[in-house]
């Protein structure tokens, strides 16, 4: 039977695995300067792609199912990566990096005052040139009460393992006073063909590209340049906001 640690793992698989739209962005910025340290990294899909591309790497996770899948995987392929089981918002690392990065819907997780602290422990391990570069969703706040109602309804998710069938399908997106909540029907079939199922919940806070970078300004970062990342069919497009240390504007540089 596939327990708790390795369903971990799969459910990110399922539900952040088969997206790569950001992928050739990150890679770009991360061959201009390092080391890299990639933030909410689940189980490693930005990390493991940007080490095979012979970059250094770490990657910042606070669930130990997940850093631990980093590392396995990480070792499996003989790759040098980093895990650091650690909450964003406090972590200390041994290391300057040269570009940060928070991909997908990273930053929406926190509220205003979490987002603060995230800034803050960036811009603390940040090199003098280096990076921090967030992906913000394109969302209004104002989606659909469920998918039934929107013009194109998702498929679900589904990866095969050991047997084992995982589904992620997509309910719901619902707002509220301060973002919206995505809920999803997992379902995992065994392979003697039992079926048991669960609701998962995220709530996302509202957050824009202006207002992003309003934050990091009082954190102490400067905005240096705003990147688009497309849509794909399965996935909302997003905005990737780049900043720098303000202390690097001043001085000029690049």
């Amino acid at each position: 039977m596939i327990g708790a640690r390795s369903q971990a793992a799969v459910w990110d698989d399922v539900e952040h695995g088969g997206y790569g739209a950001d992928l050739e962005l990150w890679a770009e910025l991360a061959s201009e300067r390092g080391p890299v340290l990639d933030l909410g990294c689940g189980a490693g899909r930005v990390a493991l792609h940007l080490a095979r591309l012979g970059h250094e790497v770490w990657g910042l996770e606070h669930d130990p199912e997940l850093t631990r899948a980093l590392r396995e995987r990480a070792e499996a392929e003989g790759l040098e990566v980093r895990a650091l089981e650690a909450d964003a918002r406090t972590f200390a690392a041994d290391a300057r990096f040269g570009l940060v990065l928070a991909p997908m819907q990273f930053v929406h997780l926190f509220d205003a005052a979490g987002r603060g602290a995230v800034l803050g422990a960036v811009l603390s391990h940040l090199s003098s040139d280096g990076l921090f570069a967030a992906a913000l969703l394109d969302v209004s706040g104002e989606g659909p009460d469920t998918w039934d109602e929107a013009e194109h309804v998702p498929l679900p998710d589904v990866r095969e393992r050991d047997g084992w069938v995982f589904s992620s399908l997509p309910l719901s997106v619902a707002a509220d006073d301060c973002g919206f909540t995505v809920e999803r029907l997992r379902q995992t079939v065994s392979p003697a063909g039992e079926l048991t199922d669960e609701r998962h919940l995220v709530h996302l806070d509202t957050l824009d590209a202006g207002g992003f970078e309003s934050e990091a300004r009082v954190a102490g970062f400067s905005p240096l340049e705003r990147r688009e990342i497309g849509a794909t069919d399965d996935h909302v497009g997003s905005t990737a906001v780049i900043l720098r240390h303000a202390d690097a504007e001043a001085n000029g540089a690049r």
